[in-house]
């Protein structure tokens, strides 16, 4: 069985073909379409790293991520997260092939966003903002750069110096990438991409600006200020994982029964006068439909 690393897997998940291919699981997802479990997680005997596995099968693909999670690694000069997915054929149960976790991960996080963006966006989208500089950051980017050329992209920092450093390392003649300037003319997108436990995006809510939440994936974690949710059309990319997961949306105290899912979104559109904000917390699901494309583009 191949097994693919960081660089093929990359070339085997174009943005355009997996934006697309989302778009079509996210629909099989809500109609019952792809079993997913809760993903196993197995602390380490000394507790120093984590193993975790994430089943999904549909009826075309069976795809399992593994990661194993180790914080110390850094000091090693190892990742901290490691991992593949491995895909299978669900009629026969034959191995396929096996993609580089990370990068699937990477990948098909950043297209569910460009997803976001096709289904909420009002008008053309022109002017984007990412806040974070790190691995997201750059993923959304190479997106954006694929999806979305000629646009202009601000980068917000912990400090300007690192926005600064991001831009210069990340240039690409397809986006006018910057460091955010102290005064700027509203955004058409917000793409917050951080693991930070506070809110760092406070903007007020506008019908015209879509603001999508990527990096707070935990209950204690928060990206956007409570007000911004509170005043918005609330989405998800995974409503089974949200509930526990979305903190932006926990710590804002909403009642989730206003919470809906991306699915709905892609059959009946959102109010085109409210704002609306986009949590994706990331499913297991999604890492199968990066398999669909790299199948289809090893045929």
């Amino acid at each position: 069985m191949q097994y693919y690393g960081a660089p093929e897997t990359q070339a085997l998940l174009p943005f355009p073909a997996l934006v697309n291919m989302l778009a079509r699981t996210v629909r099989d997802y809500a109609n019952g379409g792809i079993t997913c479990p809760p993903r196993t997680v197995v602390p380490t005997q000394d507790g120093n790293g984590t193993l975790m596995c994430m089943p999904t099968v549909a009826d075309d693909l069976i795809a399992t991520k593994i990661l194993t999670i180790f914080g110390k690694n850094a000091v090693q000069h190892l990742p901290t997260i490691q991992g593949m997915i491995t895909c299978a054929d669900a009629h026969n149960g034959r191995f396929l092939f096996n993609l580089d976790g990370p990068t699937v991960t990477m990948r098909r996080t950043s297209a569910m966003s460009m997803l976001g963006m096709r289904t909420f966006a009002r008008g053309a989208v022109k002017r984007v903002l990412i806040v974070g500089t790190g691995t997201q950051a750059i993923a959304h980017v190479e997106a954006l750069s694929a999806l979305y050329p000629g646009i202009e992209v601000a980068i917000r920092g912990r400090t300007p110096e690192r926005a600064e450093y991001f831009c210069k390392q990340h240039a690409t003649n397809l986006l006018t990438l910057r460091p955010e300037a102290l005064k700027e003319t509203p955004f058409n997108v917000v793409i917050t991409t951080t693991a930070s436990t506070t809110p760092i995006y406070n903007g007020k809510a506008d019908p015209h600006c879509l603001v999508i939440g990527v990096g707070a994936y935990r209950p204690d974690m928060a990206e956007i200020a409570p007000q911004i949710v509170q005043a918005s059309q609330l989405y998800v990319d995974d409503p089974i994982g949200a509930p526990t997961e979305a903190g932006d949306i926990l710590q804002a105290g909403v009642n989730w029964s206003t919470v809906h899912a991306l699915a709905e979104a892609l059959e009946t559109p959102a109010d085109s006068t409210r704002p609306v904000f986009f949590k994706s917390v990331g499913c297991a699901v999604w890492d199968l439909a990066a398999c669909r494309v790299a199948r289809t583009m090893l045929s």
